[in-house]
């Protein structure tokens, strides 16, 4: 998939195409530096890494105004999110040299997001419509990392791999929720798990 592609399937505007090749350009300058991604994956830049994150703006509902991408690492999905998507987005990571390649990003794509330097179970003061993540820990533990930023009508939206039944499996364990399951536009293993009413067992619903 290339740039063009990548329009035709998504719809997005020409600007919006030229912010993204912005940041496969800044991509592959910093990723020898500080490893953002898999070098692996630099040449399949449009649809393992666009493509994929792109896929949950059209799951989620439009009216969202606020939203959090956990872990963000090279920025995926929270970059692309923050050029396709109208809500106000943060992004969360713990790696001081990776927050400044998403600040350079951000400046470089004009896009208005937040960056906060941190670990994640050391943010206690942000709540959001939609709370993202990706490749960042198996779904019991994710779903840990998640609960914070998920206020009563959140839906937490995680691109998972190829083990997501075992995860689904060993999260109900501790989690009560409700799961949207979609087929990975970009891995034919992945799912997009959309998740909601998230709660821990044993947890009073005016908690």
């Amino acid at each position: 998939m290339d740039a063009q592609q990548f329009r035709s399937r998504s719809g997005v505007s020409r600007e919006t195409v030229d912010r993204l090749r912005a940041l496969e350009d800044l991509l592959n300058k910093w990723n020898p530096r500080i490893n953002l991604v898999s070098r692996s994956t630099l040449g399949q830049f449009w649809s393992r890494h666009v493509l994929d994150s792109w896929q949950l703006v059209p799951l989620v509902s439009g009216d969202a105004r606020s939203w959090i991408d956990l872990g963000s690492g090279g920025g995926f999905p929270g970059l692309v999110v923050a050029a396709t998507h109208g809500a106000a987005v943060t992004l969360i990571e713990s790696d001081a040299r990776k927050c400044v390649f998403l600040r350079e990003a951000a400046r470089t794509m004009e896009l208005n997001i937040s960056v906060r330097n941190a670990r994640l179970e050391t943010v206690d003061d942000l709540t959001a419509d939609v709370v993202s993540a990706r490749a960042l820990a198996g779904l019991p533990t994710l779903l840990d990392w998640v609960a914070p930023f998920m206020h009563a009508s959140s839906v937490g939206a995680l691109l998972k791999g190829q083990d997501v039944e075992s995860e689904l499996t060993e999260a109900t364990k501790c989690w009560k929720f409700t799961c949207e399951r979609h087929e990975s536009l970009s891995d034919g293993a992945g799912s997009v798990l959309l998740i909601r009413g998230l709660q821990r067992h044993g947890q009073s619903t005016s908690q």
